[in-house]
């Protein structure tokens, strides 16, 4: 429960890798999420997602924006850096899908909680 407890704490301050890492541990344990834990789960991932998806669309924006002024470096340097959060958003897709496919669909209890994860 401390754990849970840390985890809202962190969500609630903004601190989403921490709730992330406060979820995953949980999430490691093969013990079924509460209703709660499965809600903080889920806002965990999202907002970790979230932030990188918002910061790749505006890197993305200015690289168009610099190849059309001709400045050519300056728009391989935002590709790059484009490429890295890509490269951040696959490694949380895949952190989510093996907590989901190891440890808590196989250990769903119910169907509420099996199809909550599904979402």
């Amino acid at each position: 429960e401390d754990s849970v407890y840390l985890a809202k704490i962190a969500e609630q301050a903004g601190r989403y890798e921490e709730t992330v890492e406060s979820m995953r541990r949980i999430a490691s344990s093969n013990q079924e999420l509460t209703v709660e834990g499965r809600n903080l789960l889920s806002v965990a991932y999202k907002n970790a997602i979230s932030a990188r998806q918002a910061s790749w669309r505006i890197i993305s924006s200015i690289e168009q924006e610099e190849k059309l002024k001709g400045n050519e470096a300056q728009a391989q340097t935002l590709k790059a850096y484009g490429v890295k959060i890509e490269s951040e958003l696959a490694k949380i897709y895949e952190d989510i899908l093996d907590i989901l496919n190891k440890h808590l669909t196989p250990s769903a209890a119910s169907g509420e909680s099996e199809a909550s994860y599904y979402k």
